[in-house]
């Protein structure tokens, strides 16, 4: 591979997921070439199935779609206010999920493919990067995620003079639709969010729950190497029997609860737990089990699996799996606007930062992109207010949490400034969902002159 020999040489993007498409995309549409690096299919990972870029590799869902009353939800607004390809694209291939914005995984990374194939200005080189680029490279983007691989991860250490952090993520299995007994099982969104068909649900009894949690807690794990074991988990993610060895009922207080919906099957008798599926694709053929992520062994998702209640001649698209994932100490490690202290030519980008999500992996990707692309062209951005979803993810990764303690993390309102104290037309404090409003209004606002900068930008 050849360094630029000219600053109108492209700039180098590394890694094809969410946050380094986004981040390509961003500096091609400013007029600006880029190789985009991808090490698929010349390496695989042991979570990508395929060679696509921008592969969802663990659930379909973008989370919560609503703007007014979620962080996450206000994100996708402001992802898709700046011009956010990933979002287009995630509206473009949505799938029912009541309030949630979901896809269907293989249109998703098919039109992301193809959108940053056919732009003019990028050209995708399929290779491993093993080593950090030098200054001669100009400014660099790297994406390469929490599956960073081996080489290039050991090439950051050396780099940085700290290891970095690392935890396991598991991913949820994918049942057929027509494997699945609809005399037991029915269609219904928890309170009825949604168009009525988004998820299947399928009820147990009190017995039948104590029984699975049995038959759980006893079952065969995959067994870790030796350089994983000290690897903690993200609490986002948590295997299924990692929840169930938390407590009997962990699981029906959490991703098994039977709150907001009614058994049409026997509507006079509420389930002691219930297990949701969702819709995995457009076509409704495919169902991911919400929250069921496992360390479980093939064989053993099988068996325990058919044991639910409507699941019991259930045919698997795809059995659940774990990961190792990686992740800078991004707090001591990277500058206000992305960029390595140590290598300042470089910046970081999407989940190897410590940001936690699809969503937030593609608002760093965005932003990574919109900095480096303000720089080479002498445009002036500074960063998005703190008061807003970007700005919050941004402050936290990059100074706002503790580096002692860092972990990966959601978008969540507690990352934002409080608001000053607002009341309603009593007097009283604004609570609740009122409260969450007041921040969204004032996100949405503030934002706005930080995208009139981003307009001048190409």
């Amino acid at each position: 591979m050849t360094s630029p020999s000219s600053p109108s040489s492209p700039l180098h993007v590394v890694g094809g997921g969410l946050a380094g498409s986004e981040a390509a995309w961003q500096l091609a549409e400013r007029g600006i070439p880029v190789i985009l690096h991808e090490m698929r299919p010349v390496k695989r990972t042991e979570a990508h199935q395929t060679d696509g870029l921008a592969e969802l590799v663990c659930s379909n869902s973008l989370r919560s779609d609503d703007a007014e009353y979620n962080a996450v939800g206000l994100l996708h607004q402001e992802l898709r206010r700046a011009g956010s390809l990933i979002l287009r694209t995630a509206d473009a291939t949505a799938v029912p999920a009541g309030g949630a914005l979901a896809v269907d995984r293989e249109a998703f990374s098919q039109a992301v493919t193809t959108a940053l194939h056919d732009h003019p200005l990028i050209t995708i080189v399929r290779e491993e990067l093993t080593t950090l680029p030098s200054a001669d490279w100009g400014p660099t983007i790297i994406a390469t995620g929490p599956l960073t691989s081996a080489p290039l991860a050991e090439s950051i250490r050396q780099a940085t003079a700290e290891d970095s952090l690392a935890f396991f993520d598991a991913i949820a299995p994918i049942v057929y639709k027509d494997s699945i007994d609809f005399s037991k099982a029915w269609f219904q969104s928890r309170y009825d969010k949604g168009t009525g068909t988004d998820y299947i649900n399928c009820p147990m009894t009190k017995d039948e729950y104590e029984a699975f949690l049995d038959a759980l807690l006893a079952a065969e794990k995959t067994e870790f190497k030796e350089w994983e074991k000290d690897t903690p988990y993200f609490e986002g993610c948590l295997p299924i029997e990692v929840m169930a060895e938390r407590g009997r009922q962990t699981l029906a207080y959490g991703p098994m609860k039977p709150v907001g919906l009614t058994n049409p099957h026997n509507p006079t008798v509420k389930p002691h737990a219930i297990i949701q599926l969702r819709q995995d694709n457009t076509l409704g053929t495919l169902y991911n089990i919400v929250g069921f992520q496992t360390k479980l062994k093939h064989g053993e998702q099988s068996r325990i699996f058919r044991m639910i209640p409507g699941l019991e001649n259930a045919e698997f698209a795809r059995l659940g799996g774990i990961h190792r994932n990686t992740f800078l100490n991004s707090p001591r490690l990277l500058d206000q606007q992305l960029r390595l202290k140590a290598l300042p030519h470089i910046r970081f980008a999407g989940q190897v930062t410590g940001c936690e999500g699809y969503v937030e992996s593609t608002a760093v990707g965005l932003m990574a992109g919109l900095f480096t692309a303000a720089e080479v062209l002498g445009r002036d951005l500074s960063s998005p207010p703190n008061t807003t979803a970007l700005g919050a993810i941004l402050s936290h990764i990059t100074g706002g949490a503790e580096a002692e303690t860092y972990q990966p993390m959601n978008v969540n309102f507690g990352l934002f400034p409080e608001p000053p104290v607002e009341r309603d037309e009593r007097g009283r404090r604004l609570k609740g969902r009122d409260r969450k409003k007041s921040y969204s209004k004032r996100a949405y606002t503030e934002l706005t002159p930080w995208l009139e900068q981003v307009s001048t930008i190409g």
